[in-house]
């Protein structure tokens, strides 16, 4: 990433609000957080990160995903964060939540 760039590596920033969606009777805010590679600062990685509404339980260790963004401007990465429709968000989300007790 350059000096010009909008960073919010975890646990720096809040990130960028991208949407609101409901799973497990709960809501999640959906903001997207960007990563900064030493390697490749001419691209811009990002990744999901997941609050519930009511958080408490998550807010001592936040919900992420992994990498999953590499597009060549913030504008492009935003972009693709905010394309993922609920149904993709919710999978995302159910793919880095603990398992629910049985």
């Amino acid at each position: 990433m350059t000096l010009g760039q909008s960073p919010s590596a975890p646990g720096s920033v809040p990130g960028l609000h991208v949407a609101t969606i409901a799973h497990r009777r709960r809501i999640w805010d959906a903001y997207l957080e960007f990563d900064d590679d030493p390697h490749r600062p001419d691209l811009y990685r990002a990744r999901l990160r997941f609050d519930a509404a009511d958080s408490g339980k998550f807010a001592e260790d936040p919900i992420r995903t992994t990498v999953i963004i590499i597009e060549q401007s913030y504008e492009d990465a935003v972009t693709k964060a905010r394309s993922f429709d609920d149904r993709q968000l919710q999978g995302l989300l159910r793919s880095v939540l603990p398992d629910e007790k049985q």
